[in-house]
């Protein structure tokens, strides 16, 4: 009687637990040892070594930029190694960024002849506030100390090991454009290891970059026998479709040269920002980082990096303890269509003897429906509701705030909660069989699409296959004592693969994915009906994960003050119109404080002082702006060297020179304009594809350009028709808004930090150039 009573609290503990171990196992503890041979990756010296690297911003041109190069070929020169600085121009042919880059290289020689492994991170941090402690100074360290490591141990490679610690990665990729295009060293690159952040901790994630298909690049990081491999060929099917480029990028896409890149997002409100710093760095993250480089440098260098080029693609996912798990596309059709005749089958057989009906299976579908669409519905709109309702949740461009955990926590709760509510009444009058149906239809149709719309998602059929066995129990099998153990022992796999998946998404890409997470909660749940239903205090569980969901959002209200250890973002510029000798202040804030009010007063001016502005990577635009006193500050000379006309193309030479040493040169064009070429400083800008156009805009940036020296002339040289009108708008910006002498600016409190991703703390100067 007593195992009876506590089997369903076991079955409800063991779920709980196997959801806990699946986010626990994702990476190594944080502690550091400081015992540990002279050839194991040391924690304690790659930390000290990121204390060096973060002291101050080195955002690229900057001057603390050159003390942390020094110190990066310091470090790599004391391991015995020679240390070379790369110094190239580059452009970057899709956003037209540019500056003169200067690269960290070095390189190991092993005893063969064939490709060689290249190690990649980058060492400049973010414009203009960053410290860059994990993006990327925490891929620096783990190079440094994992190459000491490696050294240590006196192994020779048989593979050349090339370190590349790029520039200017945060500009657009233009260090590692340089390497690529131009140092003699990329032809011999076999393959590439990419260490990357886009926030301070969390577990890093496994992603590939190839032209080709993945089958032996997996079967390869299968092999390389990391501890704590994360990542699945659904991230790697949706990060092919994003926008989203790294160093690791150019090297596919330019030198036809396949990787990995290795990063972790979680905390990403510190992503490119002041608080992207030594204190806020996730130890285990760093030594998940340092897990996946010394497992890697260990195979990689000794295996042969010649022939991981593959047309078939492998539909991945990993697993505790075991690693990577994979099979071919081609089993993706003959798996999903197998189901579907199983399926049938059990439903033939379940009607002929008479363990499933047709009022059951309907009914069935009421709760699901009610469920999913109840919870996504609160997820998607209770989001626009919290940003309408605390306008400061706007000003984190990336879309994720500092209680973002704590709202994850509240919709996966909340979804939980409707679908015990909408169940309970079901569990009692309908048998597990029955209710079976409806989910087990719907993960069928969400496989049937993957199949044929985004393979790499397929290993979502694994769901399907217990739900299948759980079915063919409750046709087959008439005496069900037991099933509610196996039935639960059954889920185990399902919940350690699938339940990172929920928080992944809007960690990932903002809470704005928080209505995935509710509708994925809500499919999971019903994976567990089988269970859910035998247990008779499941009504209660509706109690207890609403106290759960409202525990959570208290939690999450509670952390909307701004603290020092959650700064408020916020941005100011100081733009003068050289044209119509005016100035302004603006901010891209939503939510004004007593730091921009100070520039914007209590009423400030809505949207921008004009239409033709650089915007962010996330297209935001300023928000405030107000009238400001003009001031005497030097304009860029902007000389037209030649204007002249051969054939059907025009031909114009541009000098643009910053007198006051500015950090950027961006130029916008007002009107549409299509280049048949276009040259920076000797450096043509390739094309993208076979138009008669280097490339085209109907208005927007033509260039964005980030001086490094003093004295820099920029030199600019484009081909367009000769009908072509050109109406470029020349912002100079500077971050001196705190050292201008100009200005007398109150500094921002402890508990504000500027703005990521949008010009911020600079004076701007607009110049115009119409021919």
């Amino acid at each position: 009687m007593f195992t009876k009573k506590f089997t369903p609290v076991l079955s409800f503990l063991i779920i709980i637990a196997a959801v806990y171990y699946s986010f626990y196992v994702q990476k190594p503890s944080n502690e550091i040892s400081k015992e540990i041979a002279n050839s194991e990756f040391s924690v304690e010296i790659a930390m000290q070594h990121l204390k060096e690297i973060s002291k101050e911003v080195h955002y690229t041109g900057s001057k603390n930029h050159a003390v942390v190069r020094n110190y990066i070929v310091s470090e790599i020169e004391k391991l015995g190694l020679d240390a070379q600085v790369q110094e190239q121009f580059s452009i970057n042919k899709k956003w037209r960024a540019a500056t003169n880059t200067k690269n960290i290289i070095s390189r190991i020689k092993g005893s063969g002849n064939g490709k060689a492994l290249l190690l990649l991170t980058h060492y400049d941090s973010s414009p203009h506030s960053s410290y860059g402690a994990a993006d990327a100074g925490s891929g620096v360290v783990t190079i440094l100390e994992g190459v000491r490591a490696f050294m240590a141990s006196n192994k020779k490679p048989i593979n050349d090991i090339i370190i590349c610690i790029s520039d200017a990665e945060e500009l657009g990729l233009l260090g590692a454009n340089a390497f690529v295009n131009n140092h003699p060293w990329a032809k011999d690159v076999g393959l590439v290891l990419n260490f990357e952040a886009r926030g301070s901790g969390g577990p890093s994630y496994m992603l590939l970059e190839t032209n080709g298909g993945n089958k032996k690049l997996i079967e390869a990081f299968h092999n390389s026998n990391a501890t704590h491999p994360i990542g699945n060929s659904l991230m790697y099917s949706i990060y092919k479709m994003l926008p989203n480029d790294t160093d690791l990028t150019v090297f596919r896409e330019d030198g036809n040269i396949d990787g990995f890149n290795f990063a972790f997002i979680g905390d990403h409100f510190d992503y490119h920002t002041a608080q992207d710093s030594y204190e806020r760095m996730d130890v285990s993250s760093l030594k998940h980082q340092a897990d996946y480089l010394m497992t890697g440098l260990n195979y990689f260098s000794n295996t042969d990096l010649t022939n991981l080029k593959a047309e078939e693609d492998f539909v991945f996912f990993d697993f505790p303890h075991y690693g990577t798990m994979y099979y071919p596309f081609s089993w993706v059709k003959i798996l999903f269509f197998g189901c579907v005749v199983i399926f049938l089958l059990l439903l033939g057989i379940g009607f002929s003897r008479k363990k499933l009906t047709i009022k059951g299976i309907g009914r069935g579908f009421v709760p699901l429906i009610l469920s999913l669409v109840t919870s996504g519905l609160l997820a998607h709109f209770g989001w626009k509701l919290a940003l309408k309702s605390f306008s400061k949740y706007n000003d984190f461009l990336h879309g994720f705030t500092y209680n973002g955990y704590f709202f994850i926590a509240f919709i996966v709760a909340i979804s939980l909660s409707i679908s015990f509510w909408f169940y309970k009444g079901f569990f009692k009058k309908r048998t597990i069989q029955d209710l079976l149906i409806a989910p087990l239809l719907l993960w069928l149709i969400i496989n049937g699409g993957i199949s044929f719309y985004l393979e790499g998602a397929s290993f979502f059929i694994i769901p399907v296959f217990v739900m299948l066995t759980i079915l063919a129990v409750q046709v087959f099998v008439d005496n069900k004592s037991g099933t509610l153990m196996f039935y639960t022992t059954l889920m185990i796999p399902t919940l350690l693969i699938f339940s990172p998946m929920i928080k992944m998404l809007p960690v990932g890409l903002g809470l704005k994915m928080l209505f995935i997470s509710a509708i994925f909660t809500v499919l999971m749940f019903t994976i567990l009906i089988p269970v859910f239903q035998q247990v008779k205090f499941n009504s209660k569980l509706s109690k207890l994960f609403l106290l759960v969901a409202i525990l959570a959002l208290f939690k999450s209200f509670s952390m909307n003050s701004f603290t020092e250890d959650r700064k408020k973002p916020n941005s100011i510029l100081y733009v003068l119109d050289d044209e119509k000798k005016e100035a302004f202040w603006g901010t891209y804030n939503h939510a004004l404080d007593d730091f921009t009010k100070q520039f914007l007063g209590n009423n400030p001016i809505e949207g921008s002082y004009d239409k033709n502005t650089t915007t962010s990577k996330y297209a935001t635009r300023i928000k405030y702006h107000q009238k400001a006193e003009l001031k005497q500050i030097q304009n860029p000379l902007v000389n037209v060297l030649s204007d002249t006309v051969i054939g059907n193309n025009r031909k114009i030479c541009l000098n643009v020179y910053s007198i006051r040493n500015a950090n950027k040169i961006e130029i916008i064009s007002k009107i549409p304009v299509k280049f048949k070429s276009f040259k920076v400083n000797e450096t043509s800008l390739q094309k993208i594809t076979e138009n008669e156009y280097v490339f085209e805009l109907q208005r927007g940036t033509v260039l964005s350009y980030y001086l490094t020296e003093e004295n820099e002339n920029i030199d600019i040289e484009f081909e367009v028709d000769i009908t072509q009108n050109i109406d470029f708008d020349i912002y100079e910006a500077k971050y001196d808004l705190f050292t201008n002498p100009h200005f007398n600016i109150e500094p921002r409190t402890k508990k504000m930090m500027p703005m990521p991703f949008v010009l911020n703390d600079a004076t701007v100067i607009k110049t115009k150039l119409k021919i």
